[in-house]
């Protein structure tokens, strides 16, 4: 009976194994390979380019004492750059392929302005449009003088990527499977007995809860009562500081140095941007409010006997 049991186990752990084999080069390759150069030489050209690029549009329009704003890196791909003053948006295109070229950065891309006061975007064009007849979009449009970030999101080469990208996927796979087949070996004649207590624990042990929504910090993700959402790596950090600090006023200086300080990057009104995106993202929780506190920063206000 002992020896037929333990067959019975083995097999079972066998199958298990197998189907834990599929499972894994299934997701792996599924995993997206990003195809855009994460370097720090890369990061640091695209800066030097864009800030060229803003003091370019400031020295056209006879701007030639405004300091240049750092430049915000958001993930490997997307980098923006505040332009306070009234610039010429027919001059930008040209200006911003001449930057990028004089740094030898030939990546896909495609721009957008967004207003810093709403996060809504104004104008914006891909690059393609540099060759295309009629050229730019909205090029001749009147545009208001006001506070503007200059965003630029490079376009992953998913065909490089691909060619470059999954020859871990077979070393990786090769070295589970051997690894898997040694535990199965060692597991011979032995019971293999999981009881709920020793089960890992599920997702929920990685949220943080908050009103009728979730965030996921290692994940990115927020859960709300529409679904979930993808959160760039500030947004959730952002968001993770309110949520710590639920009801509790926090200083735009305070949110300065706990979010964007540490990554060595400042930035200014780029704050009211990201806390414009938290709210359309919270804006199906009724018990979430991010409110205003004029001249001194912001309140995540979450309602009592929710948590």
């Amino acid at each position: 009976m002992s020896k037929q049991r333990n067959t019975r186990i083995q097999t079972s752990f066998g199958k298990t194994v197998s189907r834990g084999i599929w499972v894994f080069l299934v997701f792996i390759n599924t995993i997206p390979v990003s195809g855009i150069n994460e370097s720090p030489q890369f990061s640091e050209q695209a800066n030097l380019a864009l800030r060229r690029t803003a003091h370019r549009l400031l020295a056209e329009n006879g701007d030639t004492l405004s300091a240049i704003p750092p430049v915000e890196q958001s993930d490997p791909a997307t980098f923006l750059i505040r332009v306070d003053s009234l610039f010429d948006y027919d001059k930008l295109p040209q200006l911003l392929q001449e930057s990028l070229e004089l740094q030898g950065i030939r990546q896909a891309y495609n721009v957008v302005i967004i207003n810093c006061g709403d996060g809504k975007i104004q104008l914006g064009y891909s690059y393609l449009d540099l060759a295309r007849e009629g050229g730019v979009p909205c090029q001749g449009r009147r545009q208001d003088a006001g506070c503007y970030l200059l965003k630029i999101s490079f376009i992953p080469d998913r065909a490089e990527a691909a060619a470059g990208g999954k020859w871990w996927i077979i070393s990786i796979s090769g070295l589970l499977a051997a690894g898997i087949g040694l535990m199965v070996w060692r597991r011979s004649g032995k019971d293999l007995i999981i009881s709920k207590q020793e089960a890992p624990a599920g997702d929920t042990a990685r949220r943080t809860e908050f009103g009728n929504s979730a965030l996921d910090l290692s994940g990115l993700l927020l859960h709300t009562g529409t679904g979930v959402h993808h959160l760039t790596y500030r947004e959730a950090k952002l968001l993770n500081l309110f949520v710590n600090h639920k009801n509790q006023v926090l200083e735009r200086d305070f949110i300065l140095k706990s979010v964007w300080e540490d990554e060595g990057i400042i930035v200014g009104r780029s704050i009211d941007v990201f806390v414009s995106r938290l709210r359309k993202l919270l804006q199906d929780d009724a018990s979430v409010k991010i409110a205003a506190v004029h001249g001194v920063g912001y309140r995540m206000e979450v309602e009592s006997g929710i948590l």
